[in-house]
């Protein structure tokens, strides 16, 4: 694994008025920093940033001689503040209600800025990394040569909101917090069809298969994640919110210079295909470099995970090398050090 870095992020304005300092933690994998063309990725909602080697959560997609190859390209991932994989207990965040996915984006953005980057190939989130995608692409419309949003959505709908008010509701409630939510979330993560094609009604000893494993699921999860990083991730998606109408979206995005890939998942039960669709639709005619492609699988959001074969076609043309514009990160005044 590659080491674990720092920067320190003094008075940084939150959405709702407040200030915090905090810290940002990254690694960078493949070739060193500014001697390649950069890839950032933006990871989900209990990921961290290291997305590949031992322990990596997508190898199947970024490596040696994978679609993102380690041998081409500089890989790049931020933590989002709060997420608990540096092991530090002072930098858990605990009013997680006065962050927004914005804020997370505007932290990143001022990581770049302390590393010198303004010029970056592709930026790839999925799920709640893709909404911070969108956030980073409409505040910076000249840094990225490609936007590739998988598996997520430009604005939390009502469907995403109920979701994360059940799962906040259990996170601050229950007697089992971590392992309840987490069961919780698995349902809507797959499907019926990949549950009940998985299962097939097995019973193991007192119980059926499909009950161990939401068990083993939830049981993993507070075993290796924080409650108050579950409870900030999860409200973070529903703070997903480039624009507060289609009118304004296509606006924003048209002005966005890259190309934009839409990846969607034909049976996602968190962000719905047909949003992505609808969101291609209207910013096409506006927007020539804009394109959407379709994962088919039956097991629903967490198919971004899963089929990699599929994904990895489908990423293919964009990581063939090209030219890159210089084009230029949006500069900040917040102090990083």
């Amino acid at each position: 694994m590659r080491k674990l870095q720092h920067i320190s992020v003094h008075n940084f304005a939150l959405s709702n008025g407040e200030t915090t300092s905090l810290g940002l933690t990254y690694q960078v994998f493949g070739q060193a920093l500014h001697t390649a063309p950069i890839v950032l990725i933006n990871h989900a909602l209990t990921g961290n940033s290291n997305v590949t080697g031992i322990n990596g959560w997508w190898n199947d997609v970024v490596g040696n001689q994978n679609i993102i190859d380690t041998q081409k390209y500089t890989i790049l991932c931020f933590n989002i503040p709060g997420n608990g994989f540096d092991n530090k207990e002072e930098n858990l965040i605990n009013n997680y209600k006065d962050f927004t996915a914005n804020d997370i984006a505007k932290i990143f953005e001022i990581g770049l800025y302390t590393l010198n980057i303004d010029t970056i190939h592709t930026v790839i989130g999925a799920s709640l990394g893709g909404g911070i995608t969108w956030h980073l692409a409409v505040n910076n419309p000249n840094l990225f040569e490609n936007i590739v949003v998988v598996a997520s959505h430009w604005k939390a709908d009502d469907w995403l909101i109920a979701n994360t008010f059940i799962q906040d509701n259990i996170l601050n409630n229950s007697n089992r917090p971590m392992e309840d939510a987490r069961t919780h979330a698995m349902t809507f993560y797959r499907t019926a069809t990949s549950f009940n094609k998985k299962f097939e009604g097995q019973k193991e000893a007192h119980f059926y298969a499909v009950e161990n494993w939401l068990q083993y699921h939830g049981n993993a999860l507070k075993n290796r994640f924080q409650l108050s990083s579950y409870k900030l991730m999860n409200h973070l998606l529903k703070t997903i919110e480039v624009a507060k109408s289609n009118e304004e979206f296509t606006n924003k995005a048209s002005k966005i210079a890259g190309h934009i890939h839409l990846v969607t998942i034909n049976t996602d039960g968190l962000f719905l295909a047909d949003n992505n669709w609808e969101t291609y639709i209207q910013l096409k005619p506006k927007k020539e470099n804009v394109s959407i492609s379709e994962i088919k699988s039956i097991h629903g959001h967490d198919a971004f995970l899963i089929e990699f074969e599929q994904l990895s076609k489908i990423l293919k043309p964009i990581f063939q090398l090209s030219t890159l514009k210089r084009i230029g990160l949006t500069k900040y005044k917040q102090t990083a050090s």
